[in-house]
């Protein structure tokens, strides 16, 4: 039987005060008691042991946790260990059975129970240390979103995206130290947001409210195309809807976009769940440079870009679950370099207008099998004072799995 070596202790800013006796016994009879310095603080009256503070980089922190294996050793983490906290990283180190937590209410349990805001209807999103974009794929009307932020300027930042997002009219409401001596709770309208002296440690609480020019993104695959910054080279609304449910993301896989135009695919790939990652291959600078913005404006800053031109450009990157391949599929080497990377079980989807992709696609679909469909769409348009069907390029979609 496997024997409990570590103790994680969950403290908020009341301290001591706010511990049971098994927790304030993990901490008092521990060698070693790791935390930040506000942590250790805080539990100084009752460290018996040695006080180490974290280190930079973090990782070396845990190494350093670690290393001490075999030793009463205790942690300290703000709030709850496990909901956004050092917990849930020491757990992917740590097996579990050689844990013993003592979690404390977290900020975002805090934050609702002050605001009356039932916490399994609320987003709870953590911006500590992460770019703010995070949260725009969030902003619906009437959504109510707690987000941790890293320091003091954070709610001041936030109001500034909220307002040029389109969502001026929200509520902020600021919670800084929650349940200390210096606890506070005031509330501004993002456009006009302007406190001062805000605690860095804070909790921002956002009624979102929409104006009608506001930059909502709908939940549903096949975004519109002019919420997209692109020069033509796009995978159009309607194609792109049907291209995403044949890649069919699952959670935590990767994507490679081959040859991404202005990364709408694996922009939308990305946003079906904060799970998926995703590659976008793209040999223009100029439109690498579109992709990147596009991806702050979508709230998945985290895409990765490769400027380069396959096939050369995909040695060395991480295997992906899914491939699509829309510009560039024609190149030599392309299609068979992709397949040999695909992992088993993965998709790979290719999207052909001209007749050599298509001709390529005929040929690998014969030797390999998978399915083909052809996509054919036309819009009502003007014709003189009339109106008729215009119909865009017809498009062969080859999509194959890798057993």
């Amino acid at each position: 039987m496997t024997t409990a070596w570590l103790s994680v202790v969950g403290i908020g800013e009341d301290g001591l005060d706010g511990l049971g006796d098994a927790a304030r016994a993990a901490i008092a009879e521990a060698e070693i008691v790791f935390g930040g310095n506000r942590h250790l603080d805080l539990a100084a009256p009752i460290i018996s042991g040695t006080s180490r503070t974290w280190l930079s980089p973090f990782s070396e922190s845990i190494a350093a946790v670690l290393a001490e294996k075999g030793r009463r050793i205790c942690v300290l983490a703000s709030g709850d260990p496990f909901h956004f906290g050092v917990g849930a990283t020491l757990a992917r180190h740590i097996d579990a059975s050689q844990m013993v937590v003592y979690p404390h209410p977290s900020a975002f349990g805090l934050a609702a129970a002050r605001l009356g805001w039932p916490l399994q209807d609320v987003l709870a999103l953590s911006l500590h240390g992460r770019p703010l974009d995070l949260i725009r794929p969030h902003l619906h009307a009437g959504a109510r979103i707690l987000a941790l932020t890293s320091d003091e300027h954070g709610p001041t930042l936030l109001a500034a995206l909220l307002t040029q997002a389109g969502f001026g009219i929200s509520v902020v409401t600021v919670l800084e130290a929650l349940g200390g001596p210096d606890e506070k709770v005031r509330s501004q309208v993002a456009m006009s947001f302007a406190l001062d002296g805000v605690n860095p440690l804070n909790v921002c609480a956002i009624s979102v409210v929409a104006l009608p020019e506001a930059r909502v993104l709908p939940l549903t695959p096949g975004l519109a195309d002019d919420l997209f910054e692109h020069d033509g080279q796009i995978t159009k609304r309607d194609v792109r809807a049907l291209t995403l449910s044949a890649l069919a993301p699952r959670r935590g896989e990767t994507l490679w976009d081959v040859g991404a135009g202005s990364g709408s695919v694996a922009i939308e790939w990305m946003l079906a769940d904060p799970g998926l990652r995703a590659v976008a291959i793209e040999a223009d600078p100029e439109r690498a440079a579109r992709i990147s913005r596009n991806a702050t404006l979508f709230g998945v800053p985290d895409l990765k870009i490769t400027i380069g031109t396959a096939p050369e450009a995909l040695e060395g990157l991480e295997p992906p679950h899914a491939i699509f391949i829309g510009g560039g599929g024609s190149d030599p080497g392309v299609l068979d370099a992709a397949i040999v990377a695909l992992r088993p079980g993965g998709r790979l989807v290719a999207n052909a207008v001209t007749l050599e992709l298509e001709a390529l696609l005929l040929a690998h679909h014969a030797r390999l099998g998978g399915s083909l469909t052809r996509i054919e769409i036309a819009r009502a348009d003007a014709i003189g004072s009339m109106t008729g069907w215009r119909p865009a390029m017809p498009i062969t979609q080859w999509v194959w799995s890798k057993t």
